[in-house]
């Protein structure tokens, strides 16, 4: 299985945050890891810039784009948690979250 896109990360990361707890993003990184089976050749494997860890990146885009959603906060920097808005999104159950879904909050737009 190839690592996952940004957006096919979204929806797993509310569902983390789902319990209304403050989050490391380092353990969701590795929770997300465990939950989609990347294997330590998949996490080791680097951006074409050489930066950062592919699996990293996308989970942090996927964090960034629900906070730019208003359906995580960050409070403090590496920690985010979820929001009223999240909760109520997650209570429709849906199927996937991603930008088109994403695009029905108006500051998301903004920011995009």
């Amino acid at each position: 299985m190839p690592i996952p896109d940004y957006q096919t990360l979204m929806l797993p990361i509310l569902r983390l945050a789902e319990d209304g707890q403050e989050h490391r993003f380092r353990d969701a990184v590795e929770r997300l890891a465990t939950e989609f089976s990347i294997t330590d050749e998949e996490r080791a494997e680097l951006l074409p810039s050489g930066t950062a860890p592919l699996f990293d990146n996308r989970v942090g885009w996927a964090r960034t784009y629900l906070k730019q959603a208003g359906l995580l906060q960050s409070q403090k920097r590496g920690i985010f948690q979820i929001t009223d808005r999240g909760r109520q999104l997650l209570a429709k159950n849906p199927k996937q979250v991603d930008v088109e879904l994403l695009d029905q909050y108006k500051e998301f737009r903004e920011f995009r």
